[in-house]
């Protein structure tokens, strides 16, 4: 069994990545911003690491075969926290970094995409080995922007935008087998099983949920969404997810209800 360091390890897809490598039997590092009480457990160490400065990053990639590289930050960094794990890396010479990113950074102009991709770019050219996977948007994260936008009477959903979403532990399964593998560069996306408009995706939440909104359909401007609408989130060739949105909310029902405000 191999020492896997995880960062964003208390992140949605993080917990998810750590709970599949334990339980696979390797020994695991996660990495946060913050230390978090009551998540010790054998076979995992919990580093409290800042990428945006590195203060205890070489000691916590000391020593371990891979690194899976899941922190991110929509408001900014990511590419500077990269450049500080690569030289980290290099320094403890570890072999692997695998990095998740999006389907269609380098079709869809938006910033944060552009950022992801930035990251991409800086991996292949670190001289280490790597392996990067791309995904399209998280279960999660779909319900998370649905209740976020459910808080007014009006709901305003983009017209002719389409998503894709996944299960975020068919995400997390895939990055653990790419971890304990060799370096194997870009490899083949991952999407969900469906693909949905964005206006069927918030009826379908909203229903789960047990509320109505008054749905206003937004032709949002710029290339970004422009990219959006022709499909470039998007990854029908490669619709390997298995668990559907639907599924995913009529398990949160059973569980607590999609209203629970949980992510």
């Amino acid at each position: 069994m191999a020492t896997i360091l995880v960062t964003g390890g208390t992140g949605t897809l993080g917990r998810a990545l750590v709970d599949r490598l334990l339980g696979d039997g390797h020994d695991v590092r996660s990495l946060s911003r913050r230390p978090h009480t009551g998540t010790e457990r054998p076979g995992l160490r919990v580093h409290a690491v800042d990428l945006r400065d590195g203060t205890g990053l070489d000691e916590a990639v000391s020593g371990v075969d891979a690194v899976v590289h899941c922190a991110s930050s929509p408001t900014g960094g990511d590419t500077e926290a990269a450049g500080r794990l690569i030289e980290a890396m290099r320094a403890a010479r570890v072999p692997h970094l695998v990095y998740i990113s999006i389907v269609g950074v380098d079709r869809v102009p938006f910033g944060y995409y552009r950022t992801k991709l930035a990251v991409e770019r800086t991996i292949e050219d670190s001289g280490l080995g790597w392996t990067v996977l791309r995904a399209t948007q998280f279960h999660n994260l779909v319900l998370q922007v649905v209740k976020a936008g459910a808080r007014s009477p009006v709901f305003p959903v983009p017209a002719g935008v389409r998503v894709q979403p996944v299960e975020v532990g068919e995400v997390a399964d895939r990055l653990a087998e790419l971890a304990a593998g060799a370096p194997a560069g870009r490899v083949t996306d991952l999407g969900g099983p469906e693909i949905h408009s964005a206006r069927a995706l918030v009826e379908t939440t909203l229903r789960a949920g047990g509320r109505r909104r008054l749905l206003m359909p937004l032709r949002l401007p710029g290339p970004s969404f422009a990219a959006f609408r022709r499909g470039g989130n998007l990854t029908p060739e490669h619709a390997e997810g298995r668990r559907t949105y639907a599924e995913f909310l009529t398990e949160r029902a059973d569980g607590g209800g999609p209203g629970d405000g949980e992510r």
